[in-house]
């Protein structure tokens, strides 16, 4: 993000924190509902998002819920986020899985007065009010980073992703601009997974049979890393190439904590869930007038235009405490405490 914007995301956020304190204290109908609506919502990242949703509106007696596939699938995404619009809900929060099939629902949620954040997976051409989630280019460049120390600023790197999402483009993006402090590291090959976990395990098993020169392999989203360092173990190639992930999958971590992931780039779904609710209830009880307007080009916009929830390396060093962290967090927020 560059210098002016976060300047100006500094000043806005303060004004917005206060704003959603100070309706927290108000009565809440209890009728209110927040929808999360996501694509592969069986994974750990999103049953994480769920929890830190669920956190939210049981602070605020409110409803909410989590829908979507549980698979990568745009268009069942596009069914689940008709299913959300036909319930009148106060607010809906939606990771786009494609941003060209979300704009269209998006927009006309907003044009009915249903307020809409993006996170995770941002669908900037929308009339959604702003994203909350990862600053994805600086997760990228932060992830470059980590390869190339690994590798010694030298060799040929494998990344798996999806191009369709904005999100991961961003992320290699980052990538690209750290290796290109370092001439020696080359990305040999770009793989669009299709949010499909055989294309990974395929070809990650190809290419090491092949005896292809791989020094890093490196997954953009979260299903990749797990299927690659299967591949690399049954290969007893533990310790020979560097695997640098995305998220905290269980079979990730597991495979951090046996030394066959390096790390991983650990993102904040719970915080995204339970930020963006938040957020999305002080936008039900105190709409911005108008609810679709060009905020994003406003000097004295309302909202932000985006908030970052962070990133961070998790790695053989650290993984121990950070799941422990999670899982006495996660079971917190699902008892309503």
């Amino acid at each position: 993000m560059r210098t002016a914007e976060r300047a100006l995301l500094a000043a806005l956020l303060p004004a917005a924190f206060l704003s959603m304190t100070g309706c927290s204290g108000s009565p809440h109908n209890p009728t209110e509902n927040y929808i999360l609506v996501a694509t592969n919502t069986k994974i750990p990242y999103w049953q994480s998002a769920s929890a830190g949703l669920i956190h939210a509106v049981n602070e605020m007696k409110v409803k909410g819920s989590m829908d979507g596939p549980d698979t990568y699938d745009a268009k069942a995404e596009h069914d689940a986020f008709q299913r959300a619009l036909t319930q009148k809900p106060a607010g809906i929060l939606i990771s786009a899985a494609d941003a060209s099939v979300m704009t269209p629902d998006i927009n006309s949620a907003v044009q009915q007065g249903i307020p809409v954040i993006t996170i995770d997976s941002d669908a900037p051409g929308s009339k959604r009010l702003f994203f909350v989630g990862t600053d994805n280019y600086n997760a990228g460049t932060l992830g470059g980073g980590l390869v190339a120390k690994l590798i010694n600023g030298k060799g040929n790197v494998v990344v798996f992703t999806i191009p369709s999402q904005a999100n991961l483009r961003d992320r290699l993006h980052g990538y690209e601009d750290a290796f290109a402090e370092h001439p020696d590291i080359k990305i040999s090959q770009v793989v669009d997974m299709g949010g499909d976990p055989t294309v990974v395990f395929d070809t990650t098993r190809k290419l090491l049979d092949s005896k292809a020169k791989v020094d890093a392999f490196v997954c953009l989203e979260a299903i990749s890393c797990p299927e690659v360092g299967e591949v690399v173990n049954r290969a007893n190639m533990k310790g020979k190439v560097t695997i640098v992930a995305m998220d905290t999958d269980q079979r990730t971590t597991d495979w951090i904590q046996k030394g066959v992931v390096s790390a991983t780039i650990a993102q904040k779904p719970f915080t995204m869930a339970y930020y963006g609710t938040k957020l999305l209830d002080d936008l039900h009880h105190h709409p911005p007038s108008p609810l679709a307007g060009n905020w994003a080009q406003s000097a004295t916009a309302p909202v932000p235009t985006f908030v970052d929830t962070g990133t961070f390396i998790v790695d053989k060093g650290n993984v121990d405490a950070f799941l422990q962290q999670n899982k006495s967090a996660t079971a917190q927020a699902t008892s309503g405490q």
